[in-house]
C-alpha cells in the first residue's frame, strides 16, 4: 500500500492533479480504505462520452458506499495507456451537412506504440485543435474553453497526459484519481504480479477458455478471442507490442515469430526489466485487483461481457473477483433539442432507442392527404382494372402482342412512380426544414444508430453550455438499477 501510494502520488502530480486528488491519495495510505474503480482509453478531448459518464460513476458509486461504509473509498480511474489502437483515439465527431464526420488528428504512427508512449506531434496536434474550434459555434464559453484545452496540450507531452489535464479540469473538486497503465512507475510495482501471471499462465489460459466454451455452449456472445494456447500478455520489442502464445514447446513467442523466449527468460524480465510487460484484456482486470484494494469494478457493457470469463483467472491466483457494476449511461437533451421533441410529439425514449427515421416518413406522409402513396397504389390498381380487357384481346390474337400489352401496363405504372417521386421531392422540398429538424433529432440522441454516449464527445455541450453541467451531474446520486438515463440541460 506504501509503494502503490508512493507511486499514485508520483504520477498524478505529473499532471498537476487538484488538491482534493491529493488529499484522497493520501487517506489511500489507511489500512482500511478501499477504491471503486473502472478506465478507458485517452482518447482526444476525453474521447467519447462514456469516459465522462464513466468517471461520474466512480465518483457516485465511491461516495455513497463511503456514506454507507463509514471507510475512505477512493474513486479511482485507469487510464488504458497500454493500448495502441491509435485510429481508435485520434479523432471526434461533428456534423456537416447533417452528416456525421470525422474530425482526425493525421499524426503519423506506424509502429505498435502503446498510447503511454506516443509523443504528441505539436504541429499536427496545435492545427487539429484550432480546426477543431473553428468548426464550433461560437458561444460565451468559447474563449475559455480554448485557453484550457490548449494549456493542457501545451503542457502534455504524450496523449495520456492530453486526457488526464482534461480529465481533472472537468473534475477539478471530486478527488478522482488517475492511474496510466502503461506509466513505467506502476510497471515496476507491477513486477512481481507480471511473475505471478507468468507461473500460473497453464491455470488462467484454460480457465479463461473453459468458461468462454462454456458461455457460448450457453448462447451468449462474449467479444473475445480466445484460445488455449494464448499467455495474456504483451511483451515490447523494438517499439512494438506483440501479444504472446505458447508454442507446443512451451515456449513464449510472438504470433508471427517475432520473439521467442522461456518460461525462465520471461520471468527474468518481469523481474529486471518489467516495463518491457503489459496486459491484455484478460489480465488487465487481473493485475488491477493485485494492484488496488478494489471494492468494486465498474464498466461499460463490453467490459462486463469479458468479464463473464474471468473469474477462474481471478481464482487462479488466489484473488476474489471484485464486484462488477454497469456504469451508468445518459443521454444529454439541450433545450433546441428538447423544443424540436416537442414540436413533433416524439417520444425521448423511443428516439434513444430506435432513431426518427421511421417517424419522418410518417410525418412527411401524413402531410398530403390522402396519402401520395395510398393514391398511387389505387391508382394503380384501378389501371389495372380498366387494362385488363386490352391484354387479355392482345394475348388472344397472338402471343407477341399479349407480351407487349404487358410491356405497355408496366410502362403506365413506371409514369405513374416517377410522377409519385416527383410529388414526393417536392414535398420534402416544402418541409425541408422540418425534415432537417428530424434529422438533427436523429444526429443529437441516436448518431450513427447508436447511444449519443458512443459517438458524441463532450466539448459540444461544453462549448454551448459550459463545464457546468458535467459538475450538477456528479454531484447527484443516480442509482445504478436503472439502465440509462435522460438529462436536460
Amino acid at each position: 500500500r506504501k509503494q502503490l501510494t508512493e507511486v499514485v502520488q508520483t504520477v498524478n502530480q505529473r499532471w498537476d492533479a487538484p488538491s482534493s486528488t491529493m488529499a484522497n491519495i493520501d487517506r489511500l495510505k489507511e489500512e482500511d480504505s478501499v477504491v471503486v474503480i473502472g478506465g478507458q482509453q485517452a482518447g482526444l478531448m476525453t474521447g467519447p462520452f462514456y469516459s465522462v459518464n464513466k468517471a461520474i460513476s466512480i465518483i457516485q458509486f465511491a461516495r455513497s458506499q463511503e456514506e454507507y461504509l463509514g471507510i475512505p473509498v477512493i474513486p479511482v480511474f485507469w487510464i488504458a495507456g497500454e493500448d495502441h489502437d491509435y485510429d481508435e483515439i485520434n479523432h471526434v465527431f461533428y456534423t456537416e451537412n447533417e452528416t456525421l464526420k470525422k474530425h482526425i488528428l493525421r499524426q503519423e504512427v506506424n509502429e505498435k506504440h502503446s498510447i503511454s508512449h506516443i509523443k504528441i506531434d505539436r504541429s499536427h496536434a496545435n492545427q487539429w485543435l484550432d480546426e477543431l474550434f473553428i468548426r464550433l459555434k461560437e458561444t460565451r464559453y468559447t474563449a475559455n474553453l480554448y485557453e484550457t484545452v490548449k494549456k493542457c496540450l501545451d503542457q502534455s507531452t504524450t496523449y495520456v497526459d492530453f486526457f488526464a489535464r482534461l480529465i481533472f479540469q472537468l473534475f477539478e473538486d471530486e478527488g478522482l484519481v488517475l492511474i496510466d497503465s502503461g506509466s513505467p512507475e506502476l510497471r515496476r510495482l507491477e513486477s512481481d504480479y507480471f511473475v505471478q501471471l507468468i507461473e500460473r499462465q497453464p491455470e488462467i489460459s484454460k480457465g479463461v477458455y473453459d468458461s468462454y466454451q462454456q458461455l457460448a455452449q450457453l448462447g451468449y456472445s462474449v467479444a473475445l478471442d480466445v484460445e488455449l494456447n494464448d499467455c495474456h500478455l504483451f511483451i515490447y520489442q523494438n517499439n512494438e507490442r506483440i501479444l504472446l502464445e505458447k508454442n507446443e514447446r512451451g515456449e513464449w513467442i510472438g504470433k508471427q515469430n517475432e520473439i521467442k523466449l522461456t518460461t525462465n527468460e520471461l520471468l527474468d524480465i518481469a523481474q529486471k526489466t518489467p516495463e518491457l510487460l503489459s496486459n491484455n484484456v484478460v489480465s488487465r482486470p487481473i493485475m488491477q485487483e493485485l494492484v488496488f484494494p478494489t471494492l468494486a469494478f465498474i464498466g461499460g457493457l463490453g467490459e462486463i461481457s469479458y468479464w463473464s470469463v474471468l473469474k477462474s483467472a481471478f481464482h487462479s491466483l488466489e484473488i476474489n473477483m471484485p464486484p462488477v457494476l454497469p456504469r451508468l449511461s445518459f443521454s444529454f437533451i439541450d433545450k433546441s433539442t428538447e423544443k424540436k421533441l416537442r414540436k413533433f410529439q416524439i417520444d425521448e425514449s423511443y428516439v434513444v432507442n430506435h432513431g426518427v427515421e421511421q417517424l419522418k416518413i410518417n410525418w412527411l406522409t401524413a402531410q398530403s392527404y390522402p396519402p401520395i402513396h395510398q393514391i398511387i397504389e389505387q391508382l394503380k390498381q384501378t389501371i389495372d382494372d380498366v387494362h385488363r380487357p386490352l391484354r387479355n384481346l392482345a394475348e388472344d390474337i397472338r402471343t407477341d402482342l399479349g407480351q407487349l400489352a404487358n410491356k405497355n401496363l408496366e410502362h403506365l405504372y413506371k409514369e405513374i412512380d416517377f410522377l409519385g417521386n416527383r410529388i414526393d421531392k417536392a414535398l420534402g422540398e416544402k418541409y425541408f426544414h422540418e425534415l432537417s429538424e428530424f434529422n438533427q433529432i436523429n444526429l443529437t440522441l441516436f448518431p450513427d444508430r447508436g447511444l449519443q454516449e458512443r459517438v458524441w464527445n463532450p466539448l459540444l455541450l461544453m462549448n454551448k453550455h459550459g463545464v457546468s453541467f458535467i459538475k450538477k451531474l456528479t454531484n447527484e446520486s443516480c442509482s445504478f438499477e436503472e439502465d440509462h438515463y435522460l438529462v436536460y440541460i
